[in-house]
């Protein structure tokens, strides 16, 4: 290292001023020990942009050297805790030896005026608050209008606040809001908005694919609002009342979307509190609906009323029994039969997926190895596995403990896994299917052809089964089209040596467009629906599996 670069380190870890380095290109070089003071950001994951707000301070950051009026700018800047702090910037050019600068520098000071702060954000909690309430709400739905879904807005007030206040004294109820603000981020994703509003009077503002979401955020804030809070060496209880307004079905634009959601706030606190209500009668009824599934849901666990149904693969070439997949099927003692398309998805949303999971891979095992122990002959079992599932640390756990406890060789066992669930990140991907394969089970891509496919990542993912989805099967016999993708994804699999299986095979024309065609094993109810596990065993008696 040159002396001049010395002296320059050292000048710029001394000084008091937040510095941050350009270059020609306006990437971000370097920032120095005050900057990392002044915004909060640490330095290596600030010019890395890890993470969301760093990333949007670099945005805001590079914003100010490119539209700096006479080398100065004056406006807000992402800071390391969430909040937006006003700055004064001023920039200069750098010149080499050159005639265009090599660099540009600023000097970043936080603006004078106690409003700068916290600009638009409460200073107790360091939520966004009412200032820019408005502006997210309005935000939301210009979202929506471009890329449709809808809009959430809860507005939440505690319940009896002032008798806390009273009680405990304001110092008291301040400590008890900023853990209310702490507790309400962990319930939303990193795309939706917290707002405190004011005194005890909250708000969440969220995009969602499904109007159904924002029961499941609603629950979720209730239960985290209702475990005690510690405040001064005592126990306080609190709960909330909410009240949820949803664009486009409840309001026609922002402002009478908050009105909806005020309105409806209002009718949960007269109604009895620790509680949320919809501005629509039929979301209420539907949300109701779905706490009582939920709660279904957890007695039939409890109860073990759940049962794994089989449907049978077939080896297309001689309608030959050579596995089978397991699904997981309800039999509610008071209504029947439930749809798994019903209960999967709240099982999901709740976390129960993963106690029922557990038991269907579990129960799937036992019957395998009780059918081999009879001397039947042994077939692969497939069990699918959920998104919530396959992001759990302890799935690799789980499978080796079941395995270990069932006495089931791994080479019996296949785990099926959607395209859609492995693309987030890949890498994590990859090292979760390696070490399952490394047990000496099966791997299969789930519907493939439906989701991202990407061919780039299909050969680093450790997998032994491409299954091609039913809607390429259904109309294969009529449509070119579909034929020709199917013919793919069977030569695709034969190239990269995987089984290959077609689900949704109805009609003889599909299976036989399946067997000339090359593709292995045929699932579809053609051969069998998924039935009772002595159904499936008399089936696996026979060996081989005709028309149905």
């Amino acid at each position: 290292m040159n002396d001049h670069q010395a002296i320059l380190d050292v000048i710029l870890e001394n000084i008091r001023d937040a510095v941050v380095l350009v270059d020609a290109d306006r990437r971000l070089v370097r920032v120095n020990k005050a900057f990392e003071q002044a915004t909060g950001h640490a330095a290596a994951a600030f010019l890395a942009g890890e993470g969301k707000d760093a990333a949007l301070a670099r945005e805001h950051l590079l914003r100010a050297m490119d539209s700096s009026d006479g080398g100065r700018w004056h406006g807000p800047l992402r800071c390391g805790d969430g909040a937006d702090r006003l700055f004064d910037v001023t920039v200069s050019a750098v010149n080499g030896d050159g005639v265009f600068p090599t660099h540009y520098l600023g000097l970043l000071r936080p603006s004078a005026g106690e409003d700068s702060r916290r600009f638009g954000h409460d200073e107790l909690t360091g939520l966004p608050n009412r200032d820019i309430f408005h502006d997210r709400v309005n935000q939301a739905v210009l979202g929506v209008n471009r890329s449709g879904g809808s809009v959430a807005l809860l507005l939440m007030g505690l319940d009896r606040f002032g008798v806390i206040n009273d009680a405990l004294g304001h110092g008291a109820g301040d400590r008890l809001l900023v853990e209310v603000a702490r507790r309400l981020r962990q319930c939303i994703r990193e795309t939706d908005t917290a707002v405190r509003i004011e005194g005890d009077k909250f708000a969440l503002v969220m995009t969602m694919a499904g109007i159904d979401d924002s029961v499941i955020v609603a629950e979720k804030v209730l239960r985290a609002v209702r475990e005690p809070f510690v405040i001064n060496d005592q126990e306080v209880v609190v709960t909330f009342s909410i009240g949820i307004g949803i664009y486009p079905q409840d309001a026609g634009n922002a402002v009478a979307l908050v009105k909806q959601a005020e309105n409806a706030l209002h009718h949960a606190k007269v109604s009895g509190r620790n509680q949320y209500q919809f501005f629509s009668k039929d979301m209420n009824a539907k949300a109701r609906s779905r706490l009582d599934l939920e709660a279904r849901l957890r007695r039939a666990l409890a109860n073990e009323e759940f049962a794994v149904f089989y449907q049978p693969k077939v080896r297309a070439a001689d309608s030959r029994i050579v596995g089978a997949e397991a699904l997981v099927r309800w039999l509610d003692p008071d209504k029947g039969l439930v749809s798994p398309g019903e209960f999967i998805p709240v099982a999901e949303e709740t976390g129960l997926i993963e106690p029922i999971g557990a038991w269907v891979l579990r129960r799937s095992c036992q019957q395998t190895k009780g059918w081999q122990e009879d001397g039947l002959m042994p077939v692969k079992v497939s069990v699918n596995v959920s998104p919530r599932q396959f992001r759990s640390r302890t799935l690799l756990e789980m499978v080796t403990g079941i395995l270990a406890e069932t006495g089931l060789d791994p080479r019996w066992l296949e785990l099926e896994i959607t395209e859609s669930m492995l693309m987030n990140d890949v890498e994590a991907a990859v090292r979760k299917m390696t070490a399952l394969r490394d047990l000496g089970l099966g791997l299969s891509i789930d519907d493939f052809g439906t989701g991202y496919s990407s061919l780039s990542y299909l050969g680093r993912f450790p997998i032994t089964t491409l299954k091609i989805d039913r809607a390429f099967i259904s109309d294969v016999d009529t449509n070119p089209k579909t034929a020709e993708i199917a013919r793919a994804i069977i030569g695709l699999s034969r190239g990269l040596n995987l089984e290959v299986v077609a689900e949704g095979a109805e009609v003889e024309n599909h299976v036989t467009f399946l067997r000339e065609n090359g593709c292995d094993t045929v699932q579809g109810y053609y051969y069998s629906r998924p039935v009772p596990a002595d159904q499936f065993e008399q089936m696996l008696a026979v060996g081989v599996l005709h028309h149905s």
